[in-house]
């Protein structure tokens, strides 16, 4: 009889995380200490074993190596001592910097961009994830044209992202590189069009869509589980889900909505990714509400909502969203639980408290949302048919029925439309007009 040969326990990679900090960095609020350890996050959720942080001062940023050179020796000297197989600079390195680093210190250097794309790529679920993720890499090793990570030895499918057995050489000439470019882009052009034509199939429906935004970590998965009963995958994680999902959601009201989770956002999130994931963005620029989820118990907190307040008024500036999103963003602030409940919790006008873990201020989201949605629908009268039954049912269906008076001809009606559903409503009976009211 052969025996089996032991399976034996894969040693994680060693890694040593550093940040490089210039004097004014941070001078706008964000803490180099927290940025550090949110660079630690990023580099312990894809399986690093961290062994040494640093933060390093810069007087100056080195062409060739961005460190400076007592700094440099130093690193050296720990990633000898430490047996250190990747560090990670939280920091954006030119090619030559990267390569550089590499030589001096004999082990795999990652600068942030490369460690985002990393997470991404195990992170990717769908068939556009993937795409987008590949296009992403794909676009930041134009200008380095090396394998990447190949040091973890990891199964991958797909294009091979991370290395290991079976993955692909990433062609070493520019051509072919720029030829694979163009592919994914048509690719990813097409999936985008079949997302559209589902989004349009939900403008048929009709319910309105409420988009989860936020900081990476803030809950948002955690806070669409505990609402809809979803079975989203939710971890205290960076980045522990990436392609978006949507369930159904019944408001107190009775109202049903549809609730999307989306990417969660990152400082210095890396120009390639922005580009790629512009189709996992539009679902922000669909919805008819969107919920900022913070994580209130953050000490960065506050940085954490400019960054994602940034990021949408890009989108903003590129014409991907309206200007008016701030008008139906509901704050979020999630976490409550770790300040001691929502009555602990600071907060502005609009804003709700809420723990997604235990469910406290969730009531209380559920009759904002309602109450937003009231203040967005508005009143007309209409005179439908008494054997217009069709009719009658679409407007119970999709808005609010005030008051009914019935004569022996009409039924005579008071509603609340929301303007999408007054259109849809135009559209299917243009025998009925819809008379405009004013509230109150």
């Amino acid at each position: 009889m052969r025996r089996q040969p032991k399976e034996t326990a894969r040693k994680p990679t060693l890694a040593a995380v550093i940040l490089p900090a210039e004097k004014q960095a941070f001078a706008e609020g964000r803490a180099a200490e927290a940025r550090l350890e949110e660079a630690v996050g990023l580099a312990a959720s894809i399986g690093l074993e961290i062994v040494h942080t640093a933060i390093y001062p810069l007087r100056t940023k080195r062409p060739a190596t961005l460190l400076g050179a007592g700094q440099l020796e130093e690193l050296t000297e720990i990633v000898k001592a430490e047996s250190v197989g990747v560090v990670v600079v939280d920091a954006r390195l030119s090619p030559a910097q990267q390569r550089n680093l590499e030589k001096e210190m004999g082990c795999k250097v990652v600068d942030r961009t490369g460690l985002i794309l990393d997470i991404f790529g195990a992170r990717a679920a769908t068939r556009e994830g993937v795409l987008q993720v590949e296009l992403a890499h794909l676009e930041y090793q134009r200008s380095r044209l090396v394998r990447l990570w190949t040091h973890l030895e990891r199964q991958r499918g797909g294009f091979g992202f991370l290395g290991g057995p079976g993955e692909t050489q990433i062609e070493a000439d520019r051509r072919m590189l720029d030829e694979r470019l163009v592919k994914l882009r048509k690719e990813l052009e097409q999936v985008r069009r079949t997302r559209g034509l589902h989004r349009h199939a939900r403008r048929k429906v009709p319910f309105p869509v409420v988009a989860l935004v936020g900081y990476t970590n803030a809950g948002k998965s955690t806070l669409f589980n505990r609402i809809t009963g979803a079975g989203v995958h939710a971890q205290d994680q960076l980045f522990a889900t990436l392609d978006p999902t949507m369930r159904n959601l019944t408001l107190p009201s009775g109202r049903r909505v549809i609730l999307s989770d989306t990417v969660g956002f990152i400082s210095d999130l890396p120009t390639e990714l922005i580009a790629a994931f512009r189709a996992t963005l539009e679902e922000v620029a669909e919805a008819d509400i969107i919920l900022h989820v913070r994580d209130v118990a953050h000490p960065d907190s506050a940085s954490q909502r400019e960054d994602v307040l940034s990021v949408l008024g890009d989108m903003t500036a590129d014409g991907m969203l309206d200007e008016a999103w701030p008008e139906r963003t509901i704050e979020v602030l999630n976490k409550a639980d770790l300040l001691g409940g929502t009555e602990a919790v600071p907060r502005r006008e609009g804003s709700v408290a809420v723990s997604a873990l235990t469910g406290e201020g969730l009531p209380d989201l559920m009759e904002a949302l309602d109450a937003f949605m009231t203040r967005s629908m508005k009143q007309f009268s209409v005179q439908v048919p008494v054997t217009d039954g069709a009719a009658l049912a679409w407007l119970h269906e999709h808005g609010e029925v005030m008051e009914r008076l019935d004569d022996e001809e009409r039924l005579h009606l008071r509603v609340r439309l929301f303007p999408a559903d007054q259109q849809r409503f135009v559209r299917q009976f243009p025998a009925l007009p819809l008379m405009p009211e004013q509230e109150g």
